[in-house]
């Protein structure tokens, strides 16, 4: 799907274990490392979508992980010249809604080969701000939002001690 302005419709997910490390994929015969992430299909919500591509990427399903936030609005980046394809409809970017998972499950969850085309070949768990310095340049703006907005959801035990008389409410958790 992609709208009026040239941006397609794409999905992302930073994925976090009990430790607050991220999971950082490796694109497969590739030197690349990215976050899961993938396009939204004709009629297909943003939720729906996650849950395919991180199945479809990462292997896992709705039990294994929890949902913590979702990015308010979409995220932007434009694709550099020589990444745009010449063709109707014209894609210039990409706009992403981003899912902040919690994983529930161990590792030995993830499967990599779960889908014909799989996007990755290695994976590994990262410290939370790893992939600003690592990501490929004309992604880092976008990291840098996701990561902020959702930087303050790492450690709901901290947060439950300073908020405890607060009303506050995000995905997957009410006070």
């Amino acid at each position: 799907m992609i709208d009026e302005d040239g941006y397609r419709a794409n999905v992302a997910i930073v994925l976090v274990n009990k430790q607050n490390k991220v999971f950082w994929g490796k694109r497969i015969r590739q030197r690349s490392w990215q976050f899961p992430q993938g396009g939204i299909q004709t009629g297909e919500t943003a939720l729906a979508a996650m849950y395919r591509e991180l199945f479809e990427e990462v292997g896992l399903r709705p039990h294994d992980v929890d949902i913590i936030a979702v990015t308010r609005g979409w995220l932007r980046y434009r694709l550099p010249e020589q990444f745009i394809r010449s063709g109707a409809p014209l894609c210039i970017g990409q706009k992403q809604k981003w899912f902040f998972l919690r994983m529930l499950s161990p590792d030995t969850a993830v499967k990599l080969d779960t889908n014909i085309k799989p996007e990755f070949d290695h994976w590994c768990w990262v410290d939370y701000w790893h992939p600003l310095k690592n990501v490929i340049p004309f992604k880092k703006h976008v990291y840098r939002r996701a990561l902020e907005q959702f930087h303050r959801f790492l450690h709901p035990q901290r947060r439950q001690r300073r908020n405890k008389h607060h009303a506050f409410k995000h995905k997957g958790q009410q006070r």
